[in-house]
């Protein structure tokens, strides 16, 4: 299967999964997770439709981004960050989908140019409560809500999290309900960043507003 038949394939699953659960979000945004991936199959991604790309690691990002800068994509940076990475995550990706901490955010809204609009933030809160898993625990995300809002160059649009790898779609719903009923609680929150190539129809039906999708798009990674 090509890129652009695996994207295809994508689009029809998110369309089914609107139609068949109700109260699912009007506008869904695909990300293609493309780490390991070269900027070549990233721009034949682009060629088929494809603008919001997503990476987790900085060192390899930067060069595909740097390479890729004609073209007008959305980049979002989703791996766990590190505080001597800030500024090159805060310069160079639109969105921030892994911040836990207020360190990280703190160093981000410092080190995003004047000239640049604010940094799109999603806080990631730790779903599945696994102690290896990155995220916020739910009982301390209203501090650190409170917290980032007051930071200037960074805008916070909603919460992030990863369901526990399960094949049980009930059990996909249970985590990723938890996560729409925290983000429930605040009004000015719009985006719900959930859901991945094995689970990404139990997201929609709990209302995620990003998807966040690799090895169904570009194969298995490298």
């Amino acid at each position: 299967m090509t890129i652009a038949e695996n994207l295809a394939i994508i689009q029809q699953r998110i369309k089914q999964a609107q139609q068949q659960y109700p109260n699912t979000a009007t506008k869904i945004q695909l990300i293609a997770v493309s780490k390991t991936r070269s900027a070549n199959d990233i721009e034949t991604a682009y060629q088929a439709g494809q603008t919001h790309f997503a990476e987790s690691y900085v060192q390899e990002a930067i060069p595909k981004i740097q390479t890729l800068a004609h073209l007008p994509l959305t980049w979002h940076f989703i791996g766990p960050i590190q505080s001597n990475k800030t500024q090159a995550i805060a310069q160079y990706f639109n969105w921030v989908h892994s911040v836990a901490r207020l360190k990280i955010a703190r160093r981000l809204s410092q080190q995003r140019l004047a000239k640049q609009t604010p940094l799109n933030i999603c806080i990631q809160v730790n779903i599945s409560q696994e102690a290896q898993k990155s995220g916020i625990f739910p009982q301390d995300l209203p501090q650190l809500v409170k917290r980032i809002q007051t930071l200037p160059q960074l805008k916070l649009q909603g919460l992030m999290g990863i369901a526990s790898p399960c094949n049980e779609f009930s059990q996909q719903q249970q985590q990723f309900h938890q996560l729409n009923q925290l983000q429930q609680q605040y009004d000015f929150m719009n985006e719900l960043s959930m859901g991945m190539s094995n689970d990404l129809e139990a997201a929609i039906s709990k209302g995620a507003t990003l998807l966040r999708i690799g090895s169904a798009i570009f194969g298995k990674r490298q």
